[in-house]
């Protein structure tokens, strides 16, 4: 039986490692907390499920697969993780990033429609767009459970035979090569004949990444009449603002927060405390497109964090023989991950070589992927 180490229990590794279970691999799955926990970036409470990625359509299919999983494993378990509220694109100008999106989609086959700017009260109870192009709509987009999601992802593996270790790994140096097969915890080495490095935040620091920059990251939620809860309102996206957000979900209020990357920071220290401006970005956006949201309070408000790579490609590429990382997913990573879960197996298994975007090779700044890359 082949075995298997995947050091990190957030929505990637307790994906892989259930995936890899599941398929005849011998797993341990290794994490310094629990599956969940709020240092993770898979720890906050919702993250969007969408397919729309500009022009690209590599991640649009994956997204696709993957929200037939998300619905797969919420039937496994009773439980809705999975909310297919949709969610509206408000695209700024006529031929940016939402219509090679809108584009992509139909050669896809992937449901969308692309709307007046006035067709926006159909969605929401009040709605300013007189400053945007059009509105795309993704009837099949929504919104996930995220914590919930990570927690049953990682209980599902442990059923399928995967053994969860709670403790903090290290590589293993090689002699001739940079690593071994291998982690240490507690001062114990462990073989496997594949080890993959799924640590989040954690990664950089353990591999002295450069590529890799891990961000600080604040997301609010306002208190809101019962009116903006999902599904009667769906989420929404503003590419060009690099903002966010969506209806209330098991009331911990309506989601709206910026998507504009964060000063550095450290996941283990780093403050939990989310910034004053964060409130005002989110407060003035609320004002300029839903105005009778403009004094919402907070409700709920959390810091998280981004790993990306300048392009915001992921990063899935062998460091040593049988030694694999799997980072830089910020932004766009969770709601891929059953889906990528298959395609990192048959990555290990041999099957496939992952795609050469994913390697470690000098990448040019971008963030297309996501949103239009704003730092404040």
């Amino acid at each position: 039986m082949k075995s298997v180490i995947v050091v990190g229990a957030g929505i990637w590794g307790s994906s892989l490692a259930l995936r890899l279970a599941e398929t005849g691999w011998q797993v341990t799955l290794v994490e310094q907390y629990k599956p969940g926990h709020v240092r993770q970036a898979s720890a906050g409470e919702t993250r969007l499920m969408r397919c729309a990625h500009g022009s690209d359509d590599w991640y649009a299919r994956l997204a696709w697969q993957a929200r037939d999983d998300w619905r797969r494993l919420g039937e496994r378990v009773g439980e809705e993780l999975y909310l297919e509220a949709g969610m509206v694109w408000f695209a700024g100008t006529p031929d940016g990033w939402e219509q090679a999106s809108a584009q992509v989609l139909k050669n896809l086959d992937i449901e969308c429609e692309v709307l007046d700017p006035r067709d926006g009260g159909r969605f929401f109870p009040d709605f300013r767009g007189d400053d945007l192009s059009f509105l795309l709509w993704e009837p099949h987009a929504g919104v996930l459970r995220a914590r919930r999601a990570t927690q049953v992802t990682a209980a599902l593996a442990v059923a399928a035979g995967v053994r969860l270790v709670r403790g903090r790994a290290t590589p293993v140096p090689g002699d001739g090569s940079p690593y071994l097969s291998a982690v240490e915890v507690g001062g114990e080495v462990w073989h496997a004949d594949r080890v993959v490095w799924a640590c989040g935040a954690w990664l950089p620091a353990l591999f002295e990444l450069g590529q890799l920059t891990v961000t600080k990251q604040d997301t609010l939620h306002f208190a809101v009449p019962a009116a903006w809860s999902l599904p009667e309102t769906p989420a929404w996206l503003e590419y060009g603002a690099s903002i966010y957000g969506h209806g209330d979900v098991d009331g911990v209020g309506m989601k709206a927060t910026s998507d504009a990357e964060g000063p550095p920071y450290e996941p283990e220290h780093g403050s939990r405390v989310v910034d004053a401006h964060s409130e005002e970005v989110a407060r003035a956006y609320l004002r300029r497109r839903f105005p009778s949201l403009a004094a919402a309070p907070v409700l709920f408000s959390q810091v998280c964090q981004y790993t990306l790579t300048p392009d915001a490609e992921w990063l899935i590429t062998e460091v040593s023989p049988g030694v694999w990382l799997l980072g830089g997913d910020s932004g766009h990573g969770f709601k891929h991950a059953p889906a990528l879960a298959e395609y990192m197996a048959g990555v290990l298994d041999g099957t496939h070589p992952p795609e050469p975007r994913f390697g470690p090779h000098d990448r040019t700044p971008s963030r297309g992927l996501r949103t239009s890359g704003q730092v404040r």
